[in-house]
């Protein structure tokens, strides 16, 4: 196989993709499991993150299926303690974060991962019309996504009680210039953080 094939067959993986987009070597892996073994969250995922590289490496599109349905690139933290651990530094926070564009561009996203896309949504939303994060937007603006409206009610007087709540939001000095950010990478992504 000439070396422009090879290229070529690399690039139109998904592990070619995270390369060319992120700058994340995923074939440089070679399986310690320390990554997986620091996780604080590698209890809950579907698959540790050792074997997310271990799957992008093999590569086929039912392994990289798997991946971008998977849950465990919801539930990833982006905390870096993997990155910090890992003796290849690979960055796998920028890699999730690669794979869960990619899951919710393709419409891939995990059914579990339901109500952790609703509160990213929310969160972003906040910062898009506020510029800064509006905690009583954001409750609200998740509670309506997610219809979990009654769940932690109770703890909100005691918040707003102790001034971690407030009902008006503050906005930024720059926030057409965040607008604009946001205009932009909707544009180069694809609507897929609606």
């Amino acid at each position: 196989m000439s070396t422009d094939a090879h290229h070529d067959k690399a690039t139109a993986s998904l592990a070619g993709a995270i390369l060319e987009q992120t700058g994340v070597p995923v074939d440089k892996c070679y399986q310690c499991g320390k990554c997986s073994a620091g996780c604080p969250l590698a209890a809950d995922m579907d698959y540790p993150p050792s074997l997310i590289l271990r799957m992008l490496q093999a590569g086929g599109p039912e392994l990289e299926e798997k991946v971008l349905r998977s849950y465990t690139i919801w539930v990833c933290l982006t905390c870096e303690t993997c990155y910090s651990r890992c003796p290849m530094e690979i960055d796998i926070p920028v890699m999730m974060d690669y794979l869960r564009h990619e899951s919710l561009r393709l419409g891939m996203t995990s059914p579990r991962a339901k109500d952790i896309i609703r509160f990213h949504r929310s969160f972003l939303d906040s910062i898009k019309y506020t510029g800064r994060l509006y905690e009583v937007g954001l409750v609200v603006d998740y509670k309506a996504r997610s219809m979990h409206l009654l769940q932690d009610v109770k703890l909100a007087p005691k918040m707003y009680f102790k001034g971690k709540l407030n009902l008006i939001p503050e906005t930024i000095k720059g926030l057409p210039l965040i607008r604009r950010i946001f205009s932009r990478s909707s544009k180069a992504g694809g609507e897929d953080a609606r």
